[in-house]
């Protein structure tokens, strides 16, 4: 593997105006625009990774400015250098001393992290010349634990449950990766759910969805039982009872 060091961070405020028709409204977002922080890391070889984190709309800048003062603790470093310790990259960023202030881990400053980690690891992959999903699937059940941060969580699973759970499987892992390149990864659609969305538009979208294969339909709710009950016949109507509604 080639061992690029990154050389300097590119930022997208990426903006769509999904609210217009209602796209991605919820009972308590009801005109979300939806958005994207975007992140390209560029490096001194012929690889860039790319990543982002999602807001709403509004705000989006925000995240923006975040990610960029952020990337003076990224810039400069190289793939093997945070391969040598995912767990401590991340930590250091997550809990440095004045930027976990505005934290940490929690709002604008965890949104911002998040995209840059998700950059690291798409250029990672594209180093190792994988898809993302496959160089996980592939990773030894050390080294893929040795990447996660259980300080949060340690009181209800710690590094040697996680092993356990991971080497238990290890038996079937070529078996579930070679159907995951076969079959594709089980997906549901909330096309048709949002809640804005009219009688019309929902059952077009049913249709849309069903034609595209999709057996899992998920809708929005909690802005009126009345009204989520008819929304929830329709969409039975259209998608009919052996596809699930959720």
């Amino acid at each position: 593997m080639s061992n690029p060091r990154i050389t300097g961070i590119e930022i997208v405020d990426l903006r769509f105006p999904t609210s217009e028709e209602a796209h991605g409204s919820d009972a308590v977002h009801v005109d979300p625009d939806y958005s994207a922080a975007y992140v390209i890391l560029t490096t001194d070889s012929e690889h860039a990774g790319h990543g982002l984190t999602f807001t709403i709309g509004r705000g989006n800048e925000i995240v923006c400015r975040a990610i960029e003062s952020l990337s003076p603790m990224v810039v400069g470093r190289t793939i093997a250098d945070i391969r040598r310790d995912r767990r401590g990259f991340w930590r250091a960023l997550a809990q440095d001393s004045q930027f976990r202030w505005l934290g940490p881990e929690k709002g604008v400053m965890n949104l911002a992290l998040a995209a840059i980690v998700n950059a690291v690891w798409d250029l990672e992959a594209r180093v190792a010349g994988k898809p993302l999903w496959r160089m996980l699937a592939d990773m030894p059940a050390e080294e893929l634990v040795a990447a996660m941060d259980f300080h949060g969580i340690r009181d209800a699973v710690d590094e040697a449950a996680c092993l356990a759970m991971l080497r238990a499987n290890d038996a079937t892992r070529a078996e579930r990766i070679a159907r995951v390149e076969r079959e594709g990864f089980p997906a549901y659609t909330t096309s048709c759910g949002w809640i804005g969305y009219s009688d019309d538009k929902i059952r077009a979208r049913c249709r849309e969805a069903l034609a595209d294969g999709f057996t899992h339909f998920k809708m929005k709710i909690g802005q009126s039982i009345d009204d989520d009950v008819r929304r929830a016949r329709i969409i039975r109507e259209e998608i009919g009872a052996k596809n699930t509604l959720m």
